[in-house]
């Protein structure tokens, strides 16, 4: 029966296995009955470090006798087991900061990880992590193929009360042309239009999600069970889908095959280089006269020459946006430039490679117009926590689009491994900044020169920034607000005092 319900036929005694499931079935009620205690009715602290403690238990305990042998691609595992770093530094931040923002980031960074790291180990991916299908396959494996086993938890809890046992015609040069052309014209329309209107700041959606949970209008008891319930029946349902790689009967065969057959139909798409070289020399012409026009005015606004009628705060909010949006076009035009125009000669070839590296110039060079513009912001206006993240996105985005350039002249350089390891680092080593702390200390070090602070600013920000705040309070005793500011941080320190919430951060501002 069991292995009917996991595609898996080929086991020769199922007695021990079944043992092993309803086991594996009863820490997953356990694990979801630990997971309740710890989250509801309390903020995520050390408990978070607990609670993936918890899940790798469950997790090691039933993949036992299924890990190593065959690797289907060399260094499987041990990019399983490296991932492991990451993972832990990440779950410490729980424990360490109280950064709102990186704390709901980690949450899904955590999760990607942990998916990522699960599936190297179990061999459940037939493609190597540095390919773009193998992430394809990770979000079929943790968001749908769980679904298709929600049944399999009551069939052995049902089995278990019963003490039964478990087991494409030419065309003319002319035609090619007017078709990139054609091809370009919707995005020139998006571009042109988007640039002459950014002047929004990117990311501002994510520093305010509300809470949903604080809002449930059912009893605590009956929220404690959904909880519960969920993290169980997850969890379980995950870890089989990591067992057994085949879906059921009832679930239309061998899905997994035919997603296959899809994506590798779609990898046959290509685009003519006459075709894709009209498109992409049209697009750069717009960015080359952008780059241009940012010259006159961006530059030119470190020393005082900002356009007519311009504010500070408009001037930077249009630079990022600009950065943000010409950033997210031209790595889709990369993508395609890289590895969907057809190859043909020579010719066709440098013109391709001169259009994608005139493209990523100009991002560059709008990058660095930005950079500068907002660091003059920041010296007129203080430092907050959207504007430092802005510093690391286009530090980060930098980095990238220098790798990007290197692989667009040498074609066996690997850009997918350098991104998805450069992404990782990155992450990671923004979390570790201490972005609240380093906020205050760079308004401190403002305030030292300017004599100019916005306390009631730095009295939004998390515990993580109460040691400067003491020590500029220690110097400043007289500084209007800032013993208020420091109260209000203390509290708030001492508002949660379950163990589940201790961090760190927390402590040192009690």
């Amino acid at each position: 029966m069991y292995a009917e319900m996991g595609g898996v036929s080929d086991m020769r005694d199922p007695a021990p296995w079944q043992k092993r499931y309803e086991r594996m079935l009863l820490l997953a009620l356990l694990f979801g009955l630990v997971s309740q205690y710890l989250f509801v009715g309390a903020p995520s602290g050390i408990s978070v470090l607990v609670f993936i403690a918890a899940f790798y238990g469950l997790f090691f305990y039933s993949i036992k006798g299924r890990m190593g042998g065959f690797e289907k691609w060399q260094g499987q595992a041990s990019s399983g087991w490296l991932l492991f770093i990451p993972i832990f530094l990440l779950t410490l931040t729980y424990a360490l900061y109280a950064n709102s923002l990186f704390r709901q980031l980690n949450m899904f960074a955590l999760f990607a990880l942990i998916v990522s790291q699960t599936a190297l180990m179990t061999s459940s991916s037939t493609k190597p992590w540095y390919r773009g299908i193998f992430y394809t396959e990770l979000l079929f494996l943790a968001l749908i193929k769980p679904f298709a086993f929600i049944g399999v938890p009551f069939t052995l809890f049902n089995d278990r009360l019963k003490g039964k046992d478990s087991p494409s015609s030419g065309r003319s040069k002319l035609a090619k042309v007017l078709l990139g052309l054609l091809l370009s014209a919707p995005i020139l329309i998006v571009v042109i239009a988007l640039l002459a209107s950014a002047d929004e700041i990117f990311l501002s959606w994510m520093i305010e999600i509300p809470d949903a949970l604080e809002r449930f209008s059912l009893g605590d008891g009956i929220w404690r069970l959904i909880v519960a319930a969920f993290f169980a029946l997850y969890a379980f349902c995950y870890i089989w889908g990591l067992l057994f790689s085949k879906l059921t009967d009832t679930v239309s065969g061998p899905a997994a095959d035919s997603q296959e057959a899809v994506l590798k139909q779609s990898r046959r798409l290509e685009i003519d280089p006459i075709t894709a070289g009209t498109l992409l020399i049209s697009i750069n012409l717009v960015y080359v006269l952008f780059v241009f026009i940012q010259f006159s005015y961006l530059f030119g606004a470190a020393n005082g020459l900002l356009p007519e009628g311009a504010a500070y705060a408009d001037y930077a909010r249009r630079g990022f946006a600009e950065l943000v949006l010409v950033a997210l076009i031209n790595v889709g035009l990369l993508m395609c430039g890289l590895h969907l125009i057809r190859r043909t000669g020579a010719a066709a070839e440098w013109v391709r490679k001169l259009s994608l590296s005139v493209l990523i110039g100009c991002t560059l060079v709008m990058m660095v117009s930005a950079f500068s513009r907002l660091s003059l912001y920041e010296e007129a206006y203080g430092f907050s926590q959207t504007r430092l993240l802005v510093h690391g996105f286009m530090l980060y985005l930098g980095v990238l689009l220098a790798i990007a350039m290197l692989r667009i002249w040498r074609e066996h350089f690997s850009m997918g491994k350098a991104y998805i390891c450069v992404s990782i680092i990155a992450f990671v080593a923004m979390n570790y900044v201490n972005l609240d702390a380093r906020i205050a200390a760079k308004n401190i070090d403002r305030f030292e020169r300017t004599g100019i602070i916005d306390i009631a600013y730095l009295g939004t920000l998390s515990t993580d920034a109460a040691p400067e705040l003491l020590k500029l309070q220690a110097k400043h005793p007289h500084l209007e607000g800032i013993n208020e500011v420091i109260v209000h941080l203390q509290e708030q320190a001492r508002s949660h005092n379950k163990w589940q919430s201790w961090s760190l951060s927390k402590q040192r501002a009690k």
